[in-house]
């Protein structure tokens, strides 16, 4: 058992100093306990216990007074009784373990609530249970103990920040680890060994896997090691050298370590003063000759030899007993995201393929590309365009439906950013000519991203758009979706229909999936079958077969959809009616006893159906079907934390018609505060409308009467616009006026 003298006196163990040979630390702090007992006579009681230890002690008579304590000052033990007024000890140990998580608490009582208490201990409230009358001896021995686990968690903590620190220098180190630059595949490619595409193939599996070239090249056997080693030694002069022949000393040998050799196919032969003879595989990469040079700080004679006696005399001087490969890349991996891709830089259109390769190197581009994509995730922006122009490169980031310039870059690094994000997207580094599209998913230290990417050619070189979708983002119930009382009655009621087809519509990134998602979600259960098809998946949800269409490969929304009808679906989520063909079978589905989500552009509901039309849906089909159009446009929200009353100029209402009746309007700004970082909003709201056709409007539809006079029908039933609902959001303080007339522009005035 340890010597708990110096729990009990503050004070250190008597001869711990001498023992050790050290000067005795210096003196700490005594420990601070807080007693809390509605009763006078049992805190007495307690301070006798502890007189004679070098506490200092504070008490409390019930748990307000405890906690109020605890805000102002820090204790390491408390104790208190069970049964008091008001608060009894359980709950005050669970809110004082929110107030100061380290501290021990102890639990007196001799109340006969077992189980109350027990609750408290699972709870993790409660550290030591003790049952009055007490022993004193066993509550000294007992805070001992406790003032013990608290040093222990102290000293635990800190060893996790040291801990942290220290991987943060082998992340460090991680980053200066060896870059391959060996020009073997070009050399290849000159001689006609090698087309393009196996060349850019080799790059991007180094690129992904880190390992040398050569080891890929002859994994691929494209070309023979006997051929590559005539043509280093006939036409590059390169020695060769037979390993069976050489006796390596220790010292030798530990100038490399065997995970280098291993890794990089080498190893070390002789050393004449400054000189090591190397015998290597790849003699023509650059970039691990650098890396050795500097780190063993010596000069080299390189030679090259086959792979499999490399890797035979590898094993034969370092033993299987040294550190391996797999124990290295545990202690060295790093949390860039990125760091298993490299850049391929362009140059100008006729660079070669030898000049695209080399940029490969150059860190700045994968850093850069690294930083700009976590500070976007960071920010919670939704997009990210990185936008040449004529003397920089600016990069934006789309924040609550606003861009803004975020960085400007150097144009000369533009090329190389754009081929790094091509790389990471599978693209071809060599087309510049036409736009293109990828997917990148992504893991940070906080969670897990899909980015689509577009390229788009410009005249100040290619544009790239990278749209951020969270893996993790949770789908929102419908009360959660801002709709007021009377749209949310709509929607309820439109949910609840077995079969027919319910349309999400409104521009690009107004949040209509994340609706669809909502009305998927409302009311599941286990008894149906859920389908999704997107491009991409936005969400992810577990109950739901969901579907990645991928155009390049012929799986596209009508495909994929007429195979899906074949799956025995109850509810379909398509992702976007985008022609006649998916719109066909969509509503087909519809009118088979299925209930369809999807979504269109359009600008209002009542347009949605005019659209439909255009698509070529025969009118009758489109009455028949349609059970729903939901429009919505997204505006942000004004910040809670700064948020203040104050009249916006009339003429600013009279642009957004009569419904904003300047008498009438109660309008909001915020003012800018450190939670929205000076900008008035923080987040975003919907503006809806819904529309439900009853059998009046379905007959209409069915007419294919003009979308001006199914606007006035619809009026006529009370339907609310989006201006409508505008209006309503700025009068209860969501959003301000501005951002009203920004997103849906000047209105019509009264006819």
């Amino acid at each position: 058992m340890g010597d708990y003298s110096s729990l009990f006196t503050g004070k250190a163990a008597a001869g711990e100093a001498d023992n050790a040979g050290n000067t005795p630390p210096a003196k700490r702090e005594p420990y601070r306990l807080l007693l809390v007992d509605d009763e006078p006579n049992v805190v007495k009681a307690l301070l006798r216990v502890f007189r004679q230890e070098n506490y200092q002690i504070s008490y409390a008579a019930n748990g307000q007074e405890a906690l109020k304590l605890l805000e102002r000052e820090k204790f390491q033990v408390m104790i208190s009784d069970y049964l008091m007024p008001v608060m009894n000890g359980a709950d005050l140990l669970r809110q004082a373990k929110a107030v100061q998580p380290d501290m021990i608490r102890i639990m007196l009582t001799g109340h006969a609530d077992t189980a109350a208490v027990m609750a408290a201990i699972k709870d993790g409230a409660v550290y030591k249970f003790i049952l009055k009358p007490w022993d004193d001896d066993d509550l000294r021995v007992t805070v001992a103990l406790a003032l013990e686990q608290y040093e222990l968690i102290r000293k635990n903590r800190q060893l996790k920040k040291d801990n942290v620190a220290q991987s943060r220098e082998i992340d460090a180190l991680a980053k200066m680890a060896v870059t391959n630059r060996s020009q073997l595949a070009i050399m290849l490619h000159k001689r006609n060994l090698l087309n393009n595409q196996q060349v850019q193939e080799l790059h991007k599996l180094q690129q992904g896997r880190k390992e040398p070239i050569i080891g890929l090249l002859l994994e691929k056997e494209w070309v023979t090691e006997k051929v590559l080693r005539d043509i280093l030694r006939k036409d590059l002069l390169v020695e060769e050298v037979a390993l069976a022949e050489f006796a390596l000393e220790s010292a030798v040998a530990a100038l490399v370590p065997k995970a280098f050799c291993k890794r990089q196919l080498v190893v070390p032969l002789r050393l004449d003063g400054r000189r090591l003879l190397l015998a290597v595989a790849d003699p023509l990469d650059a970039g691990m000759l650098d890396e050795l040079r500097f780190v063993s700080g010596l000069e080299l004679q390189v030679a090259m030899a086959d792979v499999a006696d490399i890797r035979q005399k590898v094993a034969e001087v370092y033993g299987e007993g040294s550190v391996s490969i797999e124990d290295l890349e545990a202690a060295f991996s790093g949390t860039d995201p990125f760091d298993g891709i490299e850049v391929v830089i362009e140059d100008e259109d006729d660079a070669s393929l030898e000049e695209l390769l080399r940029g490969t190197e150059e860190p700045p581009a994968v850093r850069l590309v690294n930083a700009v994509i976590l500070e976007a995730i960071r920010l919670g922006a939704s997009d990210i365009h990185i936008h040449p122009r004529a003397k920089s490169v600016m990069v934006r980031y789309r924040i609550d439906g606003v861009l803004s310039d975020k960085i400007q870059i150097p144009h000369s690094l533009h090329t190389s950013i754009v081929s790094r994000i091509k790389v990471m997207a599978e693209l071809d580094i060599t087309e510049r000519r036409r736009p293109q599209d990828g997917r990148i998913a992504i893991k940070t230290p906080l969670r897990i991203v899909d980015l689509r990417i577009s390229t788009l050619p410009t005249i100040n070189g290619e544009k790239v758009v990278m749209r951020i979708l969270d893996r993790n983002a949770a789908v929102h119930s419908i009360t959660e979706l801002g709709l007021s009382p009377v749209n949310l009655a709509k929607i309820e009621r439109m949910v609840e229909k077995p079969q027919g087809i319910v349309l999400a519509t409104g521009p690009t990134g107004s949040g209509k999936t994340t609706t669809l998602y909502s009305l998927l979600q409302h009311n599941a259960t286990a008894t149906k079958n859920y389908v999704t098809i997107e491009d991409p998946v936005e969400y992810y949800m577990d109950m739901a077969g969901q579907v990645y269409v991928k155009e390049k490969t012929g799986l596209n929304f009508a495909t994929v959809l007429r195979s899906i009808l074949r799956q025995d679906p109850d509810v379909i989520l398509l992702g976007e009616i985008r022609d006649f063909e998916t719109a066909e079978v969509a509503f087909h589905a519809a009118l088979t006893g299925h209930l369809v989500y999807s979504t269109l552009h359009t600008n209002s509901a009542v347009a949605t159906i005019a659209r439909l039309f255009d698509l070529g849906l025969k009118p009758y089909v489109v009455a028949t079907a349609l059970e729903g159009i939901v429009a919505q446009r997204l505006v942000r929200r004004i910040c809670p934390d700064c948020r203040t009353p104050q009249p916006v100029d009339a003429r600013l209402l009279n642009k957004l018609g009569p419904r904003f009746d300047p008498e009438q309007t109660a309008t909001y700004v915020g003012t800018g505060c450190d939670n929205c970082h000076g900008s008035g909003y923080r987040g975003r709201i919907a503006l809806h409308e819904v529309l439900v056709p009853d059998e009046r409007v379905r007959q209409m539809i069915a007419s294919g009467v003009s979308p001006h006079e199914l606007g006035k029908a619809v009026a006529q039933l009370g339907f609310a616009t989006l201006i409508d609902d505008a209006r309503l959001k700025v009068h209860e303080g969501l959003t301000t006026a501005e951002e009203i007339l920004r997103v849906l522009g000047p209105q019509e005035s009264a006819d």
